[in-house]
């Protein structure tokens, strides 16, 4: 199959366009079991806002006054959870003080589970009333995500536990904002990494062949395994985002992607899972550890670890088998949008397993948008009785700024000039 390049680019064209818009009318349903917005950047720990209640116990059908309240911010997302397991769906219902600022979401099957907000403005202050259901946790916490802004926002807030009336005792350690947050610490580092042990003791892939990493006009990636756990690389120009992805094939579906992104010179560094056709969704859990980035004379390198096997991680393929590998760059704009490829991404000719052999490879950057669209045009000319419309159809998708989406557009027409071949030929 041809486009692989596209196709990849076309996956990360669609999923930062759309997931980068976050919610700011408040339908964060897709963040339900998470908690986590989709703004491509880490949550920040400390937080400076709280959550507090009118009384700690409850019975079935009681009713709790919530308030959350802080310096100004835009965004909300708050739910109940059983105290000894927060990885649990959300109980109880709420009821809106002020329906202007706040609405009712359903999460899991329990109507009116959650809040949200309903715009931008900003607030200091929200109030809710939350309602015991009859079959309750013997304890109950309080969470809230919040967004001071775009780039700003802290994940699952802990709040106060409320319990029913002669609950027992729980050995459970009280949580705090970083035990609960989805993030790992981010350092800085100190001195750019190089392309030392290429082939002998990591295995790398750059172009171009040879280049130094150091230098903003090489595209490297490597892998370093050191025990349980591999070592990833990535350097690049600093101008936007690099990004690589593993694959089963050179098609986009089932992937799993690696993220960084300059954001106003602050470089996040994400993971995502492709499924399908569909946009993928940032982790809620970050299985990243030593995470590092530096940004100088026009380079960006990012560095982090993970474990060869993470099976409590959804997405996250073992790093001991072969893949394709993805590698990608291109613009960001305010708030992480990735939307712009200056070139093809690079994809390696054959499957790879990153911990065995070193090796230190190159990839192919073929424009493959430009043979696809060279074929079904000769096609288009010489057999199909549409050719006329469907050559200045090719033109026009070629020519547009938006050409990365014209990849839908060539498989359709495709399918209509052999479909009518096929009814030509009856």
């Amino acid at each position: 199959m041809e486009l692989p390049g596209l196709a990849f680019a076309v996956w990360m064209f669609i999923c930062f366009c759309v997931s980068v818009d976050g919610y700011p009318n408040g339908k964060v349903r897709e963040a339900c079991a998470s908690m986590v917005p989709c703004h491509g950047s880490s949550p920040k720990l400390s937080p400076e806002h709280v959550i507090t209640v009118n009384r700690t116990e409850f019975k079935p059908g009681d009713s709790v006054e919530v308030q959350l309240s802080g310096p100004d911010f835009e965004g909300f997302f708050i739910q109940a959870r059983d105290a000894d397991d927060l990885d649990s769906p959300a109980v109880g219902s709420f009821v809106l003080v002020d329906q202007r600022h706040s609405q009712l979401l359903k999460c899991g099957h329990t109507m009116n589970s959650a809040v949200s907000h309903t715009s931008k403005a900003k607030k200091k202050v929200v109030k809710v009333y939350w309602i015991a259901p009859g079959v309750a946790p013997e304890r109950v916490r309080f969470l809230a995500t919040v967004v001071k802004k775009y780039k700003t926002f802290w994940v699952k807030i802990p709040g106060p536990i409320v319990s029913q009336p002669n609950a027992p005792f729980s050995t459970t350690p009280s949580y705090t904002s970083e035990a609960v947050s989805t993030s790992h610490s981010i350092s800085y580092l100190t001195k750019p990494f190089n392309a030392s042990g290429c082939g002998n003791t990591k295995f790398c892939l750059r172009n171009p062949s040879n280049c130094d990493p150091e230098s903003a006009s090489c595209f490297f990636l490597s892998f370093h395994q050191e025990k349980r756990s591999v070592l990833i690389e990535m350097s690049g120009a600093s101008e936007g985002y690099l990004a690589f992805a593993l694959s089963y094939d050179q098609w986009m579906g089932d992937d799993d992607a690696y993220l960084c992104i300059n954001e106003d010179h602050h470089v996040s560094v994400s993971t995502a899972y492709l499924k399908g056709r569909s946009p993928p969704v940032l982790d809620s859990k970050n299985a990243l550890e030593d995470v590092s980035w530096r940004l100088a004379d026009g380079v960006l390198q990012c560095s982090f670890r993970r474990n060869i096997s993470l099976p409590t991680f959804k997405g996250r393929f073992n790093m001991n088998a072969s893949y394709y590998i993805f590698l990608a760059d291109g613009e960001a704009s305010e708030g992480a949008a990735i939307y712009k490829h200056h070139r093809q991404p690079l994809i390696t000719n054959g499957m790879y397993d990153v911990t065995g052999i070193p090796q230190d490879i190159g990839g192919s950057r073929s424009p493959r948008l430009i043979k696809a669209h060279g074929k079904l045009y000769c096609l288009a000319l010489t057999s199909s009785s549409r050719s006329a419309e469907t050559r200045e159809l090719f033109s026009s998708l070629l020519q547009s700024r938006y050409f990365l989406l014209s990849f839908f557009h060539l498989r359709y027409i495709y399918c209509w000039i052999a479909r009518s071949e096929t009814v030509k030929s009856e």
